[in-house]
């Protein structure tokens, strides 16, 4: 499993124009097939006079799923630069979807590739990404009495805290880069004098 990976920063449209066709493309955080989906269709009905929609998506942390679509484009000029642009940038839970309105003039097999391929380069340098990265989730359970200064020294020390809930003691959920963990269970004994009790379960992608 990755240790981190890039993702698109937000949703966004870039729109380029080469010999009289328009290349708009929509990039989108998706995280997971089905909202990739949403997405493309979100764009198609927002353009339906529009020549082609051309669609690529990678999912996961390692991108083993991954779909592109030429939309009536000659097979390969289109979903596939797309697709290859995303894979090699490295960027994944994400969607590109371009949109074209064809402007009269043919761009040949060669220049369709570009023209999609660069679409979403173009958008991405525009939008930007953001890298996340994946902690281990570890439960720290303390009584109340040493809860608050806990938490601000959890804040104080720039952790990733989840969650906070009360009960008979107090229990926060702490993200902590795998590496990290021996020196934060240390850490953690050191500020509370051991009276905090610390369990790992499971782990979560952030934005960092």
């Amino acid at each position: 499993m990755a240790d981190s990976y890039l993702t698109v920063a937000r949703r966004g449209v870039h729109e380029s124009e080469i010999k009289r066709s328009r290349f708009l493309c929509t990039l989108a955080p998706a995280a997971d097939e089905g909202a990739a989906q949403a997405v493309i269709r979100e764009v198609r009905t927002a353009h339906p006079a529009a020549t082609h929609n051309c669609f690529a998506y990678v999912i996961g942390p390692d991108g083993r799923l991954h779909r592109a679509s030429d939309d009536g484009e000659p097979g390969g000029t289109a979903g596939t630069p797309m697709l290859q642009v995303l894979l090699g940038r490295q960027v994944r839970d994400t969607v590109a979807v371009v949109t074209r309105y064809y402007g009269g003039v043919q761009l040949g097999a060669g220049g369709l590739a570009r023209a999609y391929g660069g679409a979403v380069s173009a958008a991405l340098d525009e939008i930007g990404t953001v890298e996340r990265r994946r902690l281990v989730l570890l439960t720290v359970v303390v009584d109340h009495a040493r809860a608050g200064r806990l938490e601000n020294d959890l804040r104080a020390a720039g952790r990733a805290l989840r969650d906070v809930a009360y009960g008979a003691a107090v229990t926060f959920t702490v993200g902590v880069p795998e590496a990290d963990v021996p020196a934060f269970t240390s850490w953690l004994a050191d500020v509370t004098a051991g009276a905090a009790a610390c369990t790992a379960g499971g782990s979560a992608y952030v934005d960092g």
